[in-house]
């Protein structure tokens, strides 16, 4: 009798924001990525009276939940209904409190040797800041925060 594995578990990564639509807009920049579009899905739950126009806002002249949304890599499946991402996505959600102490979690980004000191111009333009370059015998890498001083890397 053989015992199936089971399937690897569907994942996304939730990140705390002030202004979740900046960090959208930011991080679908930074990684090349797309915001989701969810506008369907939000006009038919207002047209059912499930949510309120409160919840909403206009995220490049469409509707957008006000307190979330996601960015998914653009090649990765999404539901045409909902819009919602299928695969690698970041998940950024409002919440009231300000970031207080260092990230337990972040991205390291891995452009290549040769685009590395190019893709941290390009993420300082869009808004990133320099902590850090360092250099220690396991590698090198540069320590940038995003907009709201999530800390993230540059190998």
């Amino acid at each position: 009798m053989t015992t199936q594995a089971p399937a690897p578990l569907h994942w996304k990564l939730v990140i705390d924001a002030a202004d979740p639509h900046t960090q959208a807009d930011f991080w679908a920049a930074a990684l090349h990525y797309t915001a989701e579009d969810n506008s369907a899905l939000i006009e038919q739950l207002l047209s059912l009276g499930a949510l309120s126009g409160e919840a909403t806002v206009e995220y490049h002249g469409r509707l957008a939940f006000r307190d979330l949304i996601a960015v998914r890599h653009p090649d990765d499946p999404y539901d045409p209904q909902s819009g919602t991402g299928l695969g690698r996505r970041l998940l950024f959600q409002r919440v009231p409190e300000p970031k207080t102490g260092k990230n337990r979690l972040h991205l390291d980004l891995h452009p290549g040797p040769d685009r590395h000191a190019e893709e941290v111009s390009r993420l300082e333009a869009l808004g990133a800041r320099l902590l850090r370059e360092v250099a220690e015998p396991s590698g090198q890498w540069t320590v940038l925060a995003d907009p709201e001083d999530n800390e993230f890397c540059v190998h």
